[in-house]
């Protein structure tokens, strides 16, 4: 073959054989949004926009399922919960692109009509359009083989498991137990039964979940972050304002670039290195593709 016909192959497929070994191209990095401002829906809504659009997860006629977490009696401005203004810019995308329904629960820890009342979430949520703020039907958890390394099996709450779309929404925070909480930790509020057992091989456990439960897409709270006494916080002084919001379609890849905001390193996290190791996502921050809005 001629170097000019044998360069054209290589331009238009980026795939070829060379004397019966083929090689391929590199594929395309990770793609991670940030988008920073103080208008939280506005900044929610470029970061989905900034990879791809919510389009690109969300079909017409789709039941969505957005878990935030709204787990503790704490007020947005404590930040032990998930911003409702970030959730609320989702469920409105999700609407735009055709969503027939979206649902957003949490299994709190505290009572849950505090929870969802102090929160924030039953005042922006009470009237909008096909979206259902729902508390928790315990009858609704789930016995779901997981096979994992450490949970063979667990019950999971069936309106997660059935969705069209799962999207993972943290908040950024602190952790007594597990240094950080983030998405893959987020899932722990579909899981029924007595969660306290899962601390005993945490990481290991959440693996096992994230394997079976797929986040569609990640978006992280990051407009305030939680410093210290995490998950419930409670004082201000341990609140940093950073007004911003990550997303991506690759759950470790998301928590992986939070976890810069508190001045560590991803690979510190023990629950994102076990994640990455079990190839549930890209956890080296130098093989993402970084947009910043």
């Amino acid at each position: 073959m001629e170097r000019r016909n044998f360069l054209k192959v290589i331009g238009s497929s980026f795939l070829f054989n060379l004397i019966g070994a083929k090689f391929v191209l590199p594929s395309d990095p990770k793609v991670l949004s940030v988008a920073e401002g103080k208008d939280y829906e506005k900044i929610t809504k470029d970061a989905i926009n900034a990879i791809g659009g919510i389009s690109k997860f969300v079909k017409p006629d789709d039941v969505v399922v957005i878990k935030p977490n709204i787990g503790w009696d704490r007020t947005p401005e404590q930040s032990a919960n998930t911003h409702p203004l970030v959730v609320k810019a989702i469920a409105e995308e999700c609407i735009k692109a055709g969503a027939k329904r979206v649902k957003i629960f949490d299994r709190t820890c505290n009572d849950p009509r505090r929870c969802y009342e102090t929160s924030g979430f039953n005042a922006v949520f009470r009237n909008m359009r096909k979206v259902e703020l729902k508390h928790i039907e315990y009858e609704r958890f789930k016995n779901v083989k997981l096979n994992g390394k450490f949970l063979k099996e667990w019950e999971l709450y069936d309106e997660a498991l059935n969705a069209d779309v799962f999207i993972n929404v943290p908040v950024a925070k602190h952790h007594g137990l597990t240094t950080l909480t983030l998405a893959l930790k987020n899932v722990m509020g579909i899981m029924g039964g007595n969660r306290g057992y899962i601390h005993r091989d945490i990481e290991t456990a959440l693996a096992d979940i994230n394997s079976v439960v797929k986040s569609h897409l990640t978006i992280i709270d990051a407009t305030r972050i939680l410093l210290n006494h995490g998950p419930q916080g409670g004082d201000l002084k341990d609140v940093k304002v950073l007004n911003r919001v990550v997303a991506s379609a690759d759950i470790v890849l998301a928590d992986a670039y939070a976890t810069t905001f508190f001045g560590k390193k991803p690979e510190e996290i023990s629950i994102t290195v076990e994640a990455f190791k079990r190839g549930l996502g890209e956890m080296r921050l130098s093989n993402a593709k970084v947009i910043k809005v």
